[in-house]
């Protein structure tokens, strides 16, 4: 059993990843911001976190800590001439302070592991291009940047990398994907012709966060149906 804190767990990919965790028997502290999930899962404990806070309590992950995943992140598709500044530093503040403050304080437990993982969300956005997504792409072109670079500073000792899916079947997603029409739309762009599902996503992180990719580290890997490479 190894001890995993999930941050960003009440829904969507975070709680996949939450319920894959608990089934392969892991120990996982699990955090929401407003809504506490639905539903038990076994060796998971919830805890009230806003990373928005100047400084908030991480005093129940014990000392020693094998994983740590950062899931929060929002989806405001707008032309850019109506973008205020203020709405690019909100964003920035959730993706990537959020993050910088979690790692820093969970910092020497990870290390005290020898061999943890963090893992970090992008978005296939930044690579591939798409219109109105300015301002997701410029926060999470931030979050594949602070990847690499902590990866290079962590090793060998704490493994980095981040995952940058295409559309997913989530609550954060789901303005994009609110009628039949749009579903099928937005499947039919994707090599695979179907939106991801939250499960798609959270099989990638398990296998980050394992043994198996023991030699996989500062990468961005693309789960995504094909978007960022299938024309």
């Amino acid at each position: 059993m190894k001890n995993f804190l999930l941050i960003g767990a009440s829904s969507g990919i975070g709680h996949a990843i939450a319920d894959t965790l608990s089934r392969q028997g892991h120990n996982v502290m699990a955090t929401f911001n407003t809504s506490k999930p639905d539903g038990n899962f076994d060796n998971v404990s919830f805890h009230q976190l806003n990373v928005l806070d100047k400084d908030f309590d991480l005093s129940y992950v014990p000392d020693t800590l094998d994983g740590l995943v950062y899931c929060p992140g929002s989806i405001n598709l707008k032309p850019f001439s109506r973008i205020k500044t203020d709405d690019f530093a909100a964003d920035y503040e959730l993706q990537v302070l959020g993050a910088i403050k979690t790692i820093q304080k969970v910092l020497p437990k990870l290390k005290a592991s020898g061999k943890a993982s963090i893992l970090m969300f992008s978005t296939v956005a930044v690579q591939h291009g798409f219109n109105f997504h300015s301002q997701v792409s410029a926060s999470k072109g931030a979050v594949e940047g602070l990847t690499k670079a902590l990866a290079a500073e962590f090793a060998p000792t704490i493994r980095v990398n981040a995952i940058a899916p295409s559309i997913t079947h989530t609550k954060l997603a789901e303005r994009l994907l609110n009628t039949d029409e749009k579903i099928e739309a937005n499947a039919n762009r994707h090599a695979m012709k179907r939106i991801g599902k939250p499960e798609d996503i959270a099989s990638m992180a398990s296998f980050l966060l394992s043994e198996e990719a023991s030699w996989i580290t500062g990468q961005i890997l693309n789960v995504d149906g094909g978007m960022s490479t299938i024309k």
